[in-house]
């Protein structure tokens, strides 16, 4: 978990607008293994460490049902600590009758699945960064089947108590409107390399030779529309900056390339070239 602390910039929290908050919790209480934090009647922050959030949830008043063919949300992505924890929520989610994707990203394992809302999940765990291959600056990942048969091979089965402690957001995907200038935001703004192109429809960005923290795509139309302030999906997300040093210089990138800037209790508040908001921190 070392691309998710300490001194390089990383993806921290993930804040979500779904229809009916109550449905929300029971699907990432009972099906992810989340647990709640804090809850009011409209919003709830979640974790798996007890302290940590990862994730919360809201529902905004006169919400709308999530939209298509806009920018936003493709998936969050919650990084177990070990391939054991990923053979287990398999166990899990194959017990429920879960429909999901699963990939081989020669990087890491993945899970894909939907939440009642349709805001894309994957759950992954990664290879050691010593068997990833670098070719100079660009990392090699793929879309290969994921091979259930060895990941569960002599794993015995076990009740799904919840998500690991150690569990941590380790990257987030979005639907973007066009590559050019989202590359100059994330790149001569927030500080990110670009570590995989996949031709010219997404981009796979990190700090500190990660496989990618974000992932950037046009699939849903180059020019994609913002969606609703009230729709279903990402309402923000967070990146964590090692000092405050370091985000203001991130603040001071980003206004120099003609971005906006603002304060938000506490946090800078930013949005890229799509409209998909994000939080600095430090």
């Amino acid at each position: 978990m070392k691309f998710h602390r300490g001194s390089i910039p990383y993806v921290g929290q993930v804040n979500l607008k779904v229809e009916n908050l109550e449905r929300s919790l029971a699907f990432y209480k009972e099906v992810i293994g989340f647990k709640v934090l804090s809850q009011t009647e409209r919003a709830a922050q979640l974790t798996a460490d007890g302290r940590t959030v990862l994730l919360s949830i809201e529902q905004p008043d006169d919400v709308i049902p999530h939209q298509g063919r806009t920018t936003g949300l493709y998936h969050f992505a919650l990084l177990l600590p070990t391939r054991t924890d990923l053979a287990h929520i398999v166990q899990h989610f194959s017990r429920l009758q879960i429909e999901l994707g699963a990939s081989d990203h020669l990087v890491s394992e993945a899970l894909y699945l939907s939440d009642p809302d349709g805001n894309g999940i994957e759950i992954y765990r990664d290879r050691a960064p010593s068997e990833w291959n670098w070719n100079n600056d660009q990392v090699e990942m793929t879309v290969d089947p994921l091979n259930f048969q060895d990941l569960l091979h002599g794993v015995e089965p076990q009740a799904w108590q919840a998500l690991p402690a150690d569990t941590v957001m380790g990257h987030i995907h979005l639907h973007v409107a066009e590559l050019s200038k989202t590359e100059e935001f994330y790149v001569h703004g927030l500080g990110f390399d670009v570590v995989n192109r996949y031709g010219a429809q997404a981009l796979f960005i990190s700090t500190g030779k990660y496989h990618h923290h974000i992932g950037l795509n046009t699939w849903n139309g180059v020019g994609a529309p913002k969606p609703h302030d009230n729709s279903v999906g990402l309402k923000s997300f967070t990146i964590i900056y090692p000092s405050e040093a370091a985000r203001e210089q991130a603040a001071l990138n980003l206004k120099n390339i003609g971005a906006s800037v603002v304060e938000d209790n506490g946090a800078l508040a930013t949005e890229d070239p799509s409209g998909n908001h994000i939080l600095l921190l430090a």
